[in-house]
């Protein structure tokens, strides 16, 4: 009797202890990293999908974060999302011909921006809107597409 009360007391606290290494990841992993300039300046982006990219997700460009998203909005008059961000002055020199992209941190981690540079000699300035887009890759899409062919490709 005695043995089995320990046994459960021992689940019980493996149990609580994955909770909270569960809540403690999902906390870590929201986008919620701190993000401060002193000044910046706002470029926006229309993106055909954007995932679930949101609010305060980061702008990187070769892996540093160079930005915060400040607000993504649907646009009735271009049936696309419109992505609104802000990028510290301190990163002046980003060529206004740049490719932006919606990547994923990870197979199953939240989603950012990712500044792929150009070759302009003109830089972005407060009130740009980048150009060259690329929109999220959406999982499900992918598993859709993969077994619609799969399954067609077995019919003789």
């Amino acid at each position: 009797m005695q043995q089995t009360r320990s046994v459960e007391i021992g689940t019980g606290l493996f149990v609580l202890l994955g909770m909270s290494a569960l809540f403690f990841l999902t906390t870590q992993t929201t986008g919620g990293g701190n993000f401060s300039a002193a000044e910046t300046y706002e470029v926006e982006a229309r993106f055909g999908n954007v995932g679930s990219l949101k609010s305060r997700a980061p702008v990187a460009m070769s892996g540093v974060t160079i930005g915060r998203v400040t607000s993504v909005v649907f646009d009735p008059d271009t049936l696309e999302a419109k992505v609104v961000f802000v990028i510290d002055s301190q990163y002046d020199r980003i060529p206004d011909d740049s490719d932006a992209s919606i990547l994923t941190s990870g197979l199953l981690g939240s989603q950012y921006i990712g500044l792929q540079a150009g070759g302009s000699d003109i830089y972005l300035e407060d009130g740009s809107e980048i150009l060259f887009t690329q929109s999220a890759i959406i999982l499900e899409n992918l598993i859709g597409k993969f077994l619609v062919n799969s399954g067609s490709s077995n019919i003789d």
